[in-house]
């Protein structure tokens, strides 16, 4: 699909009133709390037109709307920290604008405007800054999303659709380890699907059987391969890492595993710092093995909205496979991450842009 190229003029309409003195920055509310601005774009004619950024507000929304009968809706998951000069910052906007229009093809939708995608955000970001909390670990989380608003009771891709940002401010996700459950009767996704797209179809499948891993008293699902039910694929919502004997192994992008970009920049920081790290299958028996042998050093999950989450335990039907109670690397990493995104380290890597 060819991205159309699109000169970034936005629009720019101001709340009268703002809502960010209602919002406590010490006791943050996970993702019930959104800013004062939403940015809108809208896809008709075979091209996207009238970006803008408006007033937050409801959108109107047709009961024949194709996104709410065939599932054409697609997100990314970004978040926007300040350094302690004030300079709001971006990390790595270009993956999540690559990673969008993936998305977009794989589900038969159109491609965004790179360019525009990324200067969407930095308007809005430069708009929403006095929203963006400073305490570690915490951010402004964006939600780009993209879905098919044409009114169409039909099986075809739709001709009109909506590209949308919110912000929502953010806390630490996760504040003590967590531990997993291994799912063997549900799958997360499979060779062929949607599983290396950000389509909500995927997470709206996850749901119940990660309420039944939080009933037994996990915090996140393991998903595990839809063929043999042996092979690890994700956490949750995360990409994993395990630590066995120094070198650190997570599981390849077979077409089912999510490309999620803090998995890039931690498979790039952990070699950065000496680190092997494997691309590859590895299979919930081989991760038993090296726990009873005392080889699994740590475990964790990655991603946008938690960072780094530090895996204590995982849950199967044969019994608890003990991973570790201390996470040194993983801590380090995730400090360095931090570190690079509020500018209290020097970004050689060039991943951060500035609002």
């Amino acid at each position: 699909m060819i991205e159309q190229k699109m000169k970034p003029t936005i629009t720019i309409q101001k709340t009268q009133k703002s809502t960010l003195e209602l919002l406590d920055f010490n006791n943050i509310p996970l993702g019930t709390t959104f800013t004062d601005h939403i940015f809108i774009c809208d896809y008709e004619n075979d091209a996207w037109v009238n970006p803008r950024i408006e007033p937050m507000h409801t959108i109107p929304t047709h009961p024949a709307a194709m996104a709410l009968h065939y599932g054409q809706a697609i997100f990314e998951g970004m978040k926007a920290t300040v350094a302690e000069n004030g300079t709001a910052y971006l990390f790595r906007p270009g993956q999540n604008a690559e990673r969008l229009n993936l998305s977009a093809e794989r589900m038969g939708m159109p491609a965004f405007p790179k360019d525009l995608f990324i200067e969407a955000l930095r308007q809005f970001v430069k708009l929403e800054q006095p929203w963006i909390p400073k305490k570690t670990g915490s951010a402004l989380y964006l939600r780009p999303f993209m879905y098919a608003d044409e009114a169409f009771i039909g099986m075809r891709s739709a001709t009109h659709y909506k590209f949308i940002i919110i912000g929502s401010p953010s806390g630490p996700f996760f504040s003590k380890r967590i531990k997993l459950w291994a799912e063997k009767k549900y799958i997360r996704a499979a060779q062929g699907g949607t599983g290396e797209a950000k389509a909500a179809g995927n997470y709206a499948a996850a749901i119940r059987p990660t309420e039944l891993a939080k009933a037994k008293g996990y915090d996140q699902v393991l998903w595990l391969d839809a063929v043999e039910r042996r092979y690890i694929q994700e956490v949750g919502t995360m990409n994993i890492f395990f630590n066995i004997n120094d070198e650190f192994i997570t599981p390849a992008l077979d077409g089912s595993v999510l490309d999620g970009i803090t998995r890039k920049s931690v498979i790039r920081l952990l070699e950065d710092k000496g680190f092997t790290v494997t691309q590859r299958r590895i299979t919930l028996d081989e991760i038993k093995t090296a726990a009873d042998n005392g080889q699994l050093k740590e475990a964790f999950g990655t991603g946008t909205a938690v960072g780094i989450a530090y895996i204590q335990e995982i849950g199967t039907d044969e019994g608890t496979i003990h991973v570790s109670d201390t996470s040194p690397v993983g801590e380090d990493i995730n400090h360095t991450l931090n570190a690079i995104k509020t500018g209290k380290l020097e970004d050689k890597f060039n991943w951060m842009l500035s609002v």
